[in-house]
């Protein structure tokens, strides 16, 4: 890989990073970028553990040397901004909205981008000779079915996570639980360790901020969502225990 396009990539990573401690301690100038009226401190915290998990399974690839995954990663961004760039600029056409308008813009920009990483990281081959392990394959299918349930619900604008939601905010939330999952079928369509670390570095991100929050939240969480609030807990917890195990302790994986 060239020198120019590590630092244009460790450059995107930078800037998601920002925006993942911009959400989740909700800075004022992020606050007044994000367009949607009735977000919920928790629903910052979680823009900022998608904003984390991205610049995770960016620098993964760059820290392993498996450029080849980059195409996975590729895949995230258009599956996620594609979505969104449809769904922010239908919104903000009905409401009138030019805030929203301006965010699909930049939507479409991000969808660009992983359109043009798909098609530069086609020059590199997926490194197949460390199989994905039995264990993460059988969990990734699982998260497959969980974040395409979770999406269609949210698109649905029927109640699914475990805080309230405004119909809008519903819409653009299964979107990015939509492009996960297909980060995760191409895994599974994929499934060499060079593919699966990069996920479990994004899942690994994605715990770290979500965990303490949701912790916080447990005590005095509305009846109605505590049971859901638990089982996100768990979802959490096990996926970042897995995430650890293969990324740091497991000789055969583990990147150091």
């Amino acid at each position: 890989m060239s020198r120019a396009m590590r630092s244009l990539l460790v450059v995107v990573c930078a800037v998601q990073l920002i925006f993942a401690v911009a959400f989740f301690c909700q800075w004022p100038w992020a606050v007044r970028l994000w367009p949607f009226a009735g977000t919920t401190p928790l629903t910052y915290v979680l823009l900022a553990s998608f904003f984390a998990a991205a610049a995770a399974s960016t620098l993964w690839p760059l820290a392993s040397g498996h450029f080849g995954a980059l195409r996975g990663v590729a895949l995230d961004y258009v599956f996620i901004f594609g979505p969104l760039t449809a769904v922010i600029l239908w919104l903000g056409l009905r409401g009138g909205e030019s805030g929203q308008i301006v965010y699909a813009l930049l939507c479409a920009g991000g969808l660009a981008f992983g359109l043009w990483l798909w098609w530069w990281a086609g020059r590199w081959p997926l490194d197949t000779s460390v199989p994905m392990p039995a264990l993460v394959r059988r969990s990734f299918a699982v998260f497959v079915l969980a974040l395409l349930f979770v999406s269609v619900r949210l698109w649905l604008r029927l109640p699914t996570i475990p805080w309230k939601l405004t119909p809008e905010l519903s819409l653009v939330v299964g979107c990015m639980f939509f492009g996960a999952a297909v980060y995760f079928v191409y895994g599974l369509l994929r499934p060499s360790w060079a593919n699966a670390g990069g996920q479990l570095a994004g899942f690994l991100a994605y715990d770290l901020v979500l965990i303490v929050p949701f912790l916080r939240a447990l005590p005095g969480v509305a009846s109605e969502f505590r049971t859901g609030l638990i089982v996100y807990l768990v979802v959490v917890v096990y996926s970042g225990l897995l995430a650890i195990y293969y990324l740091f302790i497991n000789r055969e994986t583990r990147l150091i």
